[in-house]
């Protein structure tokens, strides 16, 4: 498939059932050190196994959607899994540039959003990556200016911004207008609705300034906009069966997981334990969250942004397969990405061992796992 087609990104359970241990932060936030210095030496995860690689590299956004590895992270939830191995967090704005990272070897596994997960696993030829497990369903709203906009058809006509050319949220936002009955060129933007792609980082000035009328966005830039006076419009999860969809998944470079399994289920039973933590303890892992925000970008969210952006996301194991397989679907309507086989971009194996023992139910890969 040309490289030229797409650019897609991005674009964050009970109490879990084994305990969590409670672990110290370090001064950066980014995890804790393993009490035992001898078992910190020898690599010995929490299950008392030595593993096989002295270091694991993380990649992730500075986004609420990616609050697994924010929480994660910050609690010291991963580290834990990984005894003596250490996390080497890094942080990224756009899916592709995460996917050059896990190609060239600058991060092992990452937490990212369907469509660059997708395009990255095509453009290999299904070679780079798998995708071992969910994260986070949802957090994605069309809001809008409530002067101009009050109705989903007064959008016709109007400058609508999506965080990027063919990524996750402008595939969905192309393909309800398609649904609407109205046309667009995908490449351009324009048509019966102007699609302006603006990063995410600038959407909310572009609003105050009026140079965009609303935004299809992923929180917390949705709440961020509302803050400023836009209005709800539509949540992306009352278009999806159940009121779910995947908006962030945790992969891995197939060398890897061939080279460390081990290491890969100790961060898979990271997440897991850091999921349940998250859903058991929403206040606290909130609040977690935005202190990880606030190391990384020099800033927290204030409580009328995070409140409500907080609530919109669901933190789940489930990478809802059958929704990344649709979602793969929209991109091929809307001429941003040429008929892809799926199959084998998925190993959930590691992660339904863990579910397993857990006492969990196993998730499905919906026809796309490895055989």
């Amino acid at each position: 498939m040309p490289a030229t087609r797409i650019t897609l990104r991005r674009s964050l359970a009970a109490a879990a059932a084994l305990p969590l241990l409670a672990v110290a932060l370090t001064a950066c936030g980014y995890g804790s050190e393993a009490k035992d210095d001898d078992a910190k030496k020898a690599n010995v995860s929490s299950d008392g196994k030595k593993l096989s690689a002295d270091t694991v590299k993380i990649g992730y956004f500075p986004n609420l959607t990616h609050a697994t590895a924010l929480v994660g992270i910050q609690e010291g939830l991963i580290a834990k899994e990984l005894g003596g191995t250490t996390v080497k967090p890094s942080t990224f704005n756009a899916g592709p540039s995460e996917i050059e990272a896990l190609n060239a070897g600058s991060i092992d596994i990452g937490f990212i959003g369907p469509s660059p997960a997708i395009n990255g696993f095509a453009k290999s030829k299904g070679k780079s990556l798998r995708i071992i497990g969910g994260s986070a369903s949802g957090g994605v709203k069309l809001v809008v200016n409530p002067k101009k906009v009050k109705t989903l058809d007064d959008l016709k006509g109007k400058k609508i911004a999506t965080p990027q050319l063919g990524n996750t949220q402008d595939v969905a936002f192309l393909n309800w207008i398609s649904e609407k009955g109205w046309k667009v060129d995908a490449q351009s933007g324009k048509g019966d609705v102007s699609v302006v792609r603006t990063d995410n980082k600038v959407t909310p000035d572009a609003y105050k300034s009026g140079s965009i009328d609303g935004a299809w966005v992923p929180e917390p830039t949705a709440s961020k906009l509302v803050a400023q006076g836009a209005k709800v419009l539509l949540d992306e999860s009352t278009l999806w069966p159940d009121k779910k969809f995947v908006i962030t998944n945790i992969i891995v470079s197939q060398k890897f997981l061939s080279e460390h399994p081990d290491v890969v289920e100790a961060v898979l039973r990271g997440s897991v334990n850091t999921n349940a933590w998250i859903n058991a303890n929403p206040d606290k892992a909130k609040a977690s969250a935005n202190a990880a925000l606030k190391e990384l970008s020099g800033k927290a969210l204030p409580p009328e942004v995070i409140d409500p952006a907080w609530k919109s996301v669901q933190f789940t194991d489930d990478p809802l397969a059958a929704t990344l397989d649709t979602e793969a679907k929209h991109a091929v309507k809307a001429g941003l990405l040429e008929p892809t086989d799926l199959s084998g971009i998925y190993d959930l194996k590691p992660l339904n061992k863990i579910l397993k023992a857990a006492g969990k139910p196993e998730v499905a890969d919906a026809g796309l796992g490895v055989k």
